[in-house]
């Protein structure tokens, strides 16, 4: 009896174990809302697809409605590993236990991307100044808040440093998608909107006709490709596996060439670190130091240790 009981504990440990064990396999991965939850899955759902294949891992996939969904998935542990842009990464990082462990290549071999500022190509406006001064007149899409090319980006090089406050400079403003703010500027339901290089390229590939009714505005100077983020916690295996899956992907292979083709005009990757994320946090601190020195509010002493604080910590960073 003593044999049995023992045999039968020793099964249920056994079974608990290999449980546990299945259930560390499953991995949920998170993709931030760049335009719709449909056209991402489209996008994305053959990537994940070939990663179950190559990793022996369950790929479940997580498409949130806003880019904040994803940071707070990730941050609950109820997403392991995401795509995210360099801002939502910085927040992932700081607040949701991220670390960066791969970056995006594109088709031609570069690193980086543009943010844009886009209209019609019929629309009256034909440069940076014509915005400006109809001002009070243009409706304006502007992205995500935690988007790095369609809002921080733009906000502090298109705006802050022309001395444009974005939130009262226009008659209206609104924050949507890269692909609802192109839709929005195609059917004249905004004047401009921000936009990025990745977004207006893949209209090219898929829709010419369409591109062809966009006039660029405005370009940024360029930003650092999108990272790969992933818990710092998840099992140290189950990284090995996911990293050397992402790191060797469509080398050669022309099937897996097309599937990245597909996403953003993607070519591969490299690996990457949280150091990827400098110039942002650079960004986000020379944005913070502009407002304070422009804050009428502030008495002298207070601006002048806030600005000591932001220099210190701009000091601080690797460059």
């Amino acid at each position: 009896m003593f044999k049995l009981r023992t045999f039968a504990i020793a099964s249920v440990t056994a079974f608990a174990a290999l449980a546990a064990t299945a259930q560390a396999q499953e991995i949920n991965f998170g993709i931030i809302a760049t335009d719709s939850a449909s056209t991402q899955r489209e996008r994305w759902e053959p990537f994940f697809r070939d990663m179950e294949k190559k990793t022996g891992l369950t790929i479940k996939s997580f498409y949130a409605p806003d880019y904040a969904g994803v940071i707070e998935a990730m941050r609950f542990n109820k997403v392991q590993v995401a795509w995210y842009g360099n801002k939502a990464a910085m927040e992932a990082v700081d607040r949701a236990n991220g670390e960066v462990f791969a970056q995006v290549m594109y088709a031609d071999g570069s690193f980086g991307y543009h943010s844009l500022l886009i209209t019609r190509q019929d629309s009256p406006l034909k440069s940076l100044d014509d915005v400006f001064k109809a001002g009070k007149s243009l409706n304006v899409g502007i992205g995500d808040p935690n988007s790095t090319s369609g809002f921080l980006v733009p906000t502090f090089y298109l705006f802050a440093k022309n001395n444009v406050d974005y939130r009262t400079a226009f008659k209206t403003v609104r924050n949507a998608s890269h692909g609802a703010n192109i839709q929005a500027v195609l059917a004249r339901q905004v004047d401009v909107a921000t936009n990025n290089t990745e977004a207006v390229g893949e209209l090219k590939a898929a829709k010419p006709e369409l591109a062809s009714q966009l006039r660029i505005l405005w370009e940024s100077p360029l930003i650092p490709s999108d990272p790969f983020v992933w818990r710092k916690d998840l099992d140290p295996a189950v990284k090995t596996r996911i990293k050397n899956f992402v790191v060797n992907y469509a080398k050669s292979d022309e099937q897996e060439k097309a599937i990245l083709k597909n996403i953003y005009n993607y070519g591969g990757f490299r690996a990457s670190d949280n150091d990827q994320l400098t110039p942002i946090r650079q960004l986000e601190l020379f944005k913070q130091r502009s407002k304070v020195e422009s804050d009428t509010a502030l008495d002298a002493a207070t601006r002048a240790k806030q600005l000591a604080d932001i220099d210190a910590k701009l000091a601080a960073m690797k460059l």
